[in-house]
């Protein structure tokens, strides 16, 4: 008599993004903006989201959302940022969510990963800040960015990726120019979530 227990069904890119999206939503309804454009912005992303996970698409012409991370070394005295080797300006780490990503934070910490070349970095779940952006995706869309303080670990070394034409370590209070738009509004409440690590609150 044939077995009739049913073949467990490997998850696929669908069940994931079913997943990513319905963290962005828990994610987002529960956060504390760090500001009056973060609130904003995250206020008009949950209304993105309405459209369900194809919101969480590059695909999505309307938007769709992405997930970025300001990485501070481990004493919070520098920040990385990489030099964008699309429109050449020093900007945080992050891009598109990918089919693998089931949460924002887990997509934050793979682009940080990716494009620093740094192991063993360490992404803290509570958005630092929401930003909504024009974008070439698609023939012009938005990117409604989701980002994250990201830690690297004492001695990291960074490792420019294809996506980058440099990295660099720089204080928090003099970032270089040219300097994208929306990345320095990151720095305090970053290291506002390092403060926290540190003291476990």
């Amino acid at each position: 008599m044939p077995d009739a227990s049913p073949t467990p069904r490997t998850a696929g890119p669908t069940d994931s993004r079913c997943a990513l999206h319905a963290d962005a939503v828990a994610v987002l309804t529960g956060w504390a903006p760090t500001g009056p454009a973060a609130a904003e912005a995250a206020g008009r992303t949950l209304d993105l989201l309405a459209a369900g996970p194809a919101a969480m698409d590059r695909s999505h012409l309307p938007g769709h959302v992405t997930a970025s991370a300001l990485v501070l070394d481990s004493t919070g005295s520098r920040v990385l940022l990489c030099l964008h080797g699309k429109f050449h300006q020093w900007v945080q780490l992050g891009g598109h969510c990918e089919a693998t990503d089931r949460t924002l934070a887990e997509a934050a910490l793979r682009e940080a990963t990716e494009e620093s070349g740094i192991a063993g970095l360490v992404v803290d779940p509570v958005p630092i800040d929401v930003d909504i952006h024009r974008v070439g995706c698609q023939g012009g869309s938005l990117h409604h960015d989701v980002r994250f303080a990201v830690f690297a670990p004492p001695g990291a070394v960074e490792r420019v990726s294809d996506e980058s034409d440099a990295l660099g370590w720089f204080p928090p209070d003099r970032l270089p120019e040219p300097l994208a738009g929306g990345t320095v509004q990151l720095v305090a409440p970053a290291l506002a979530a390092l403060a926290r690590r540190a003291t476990g609150s």
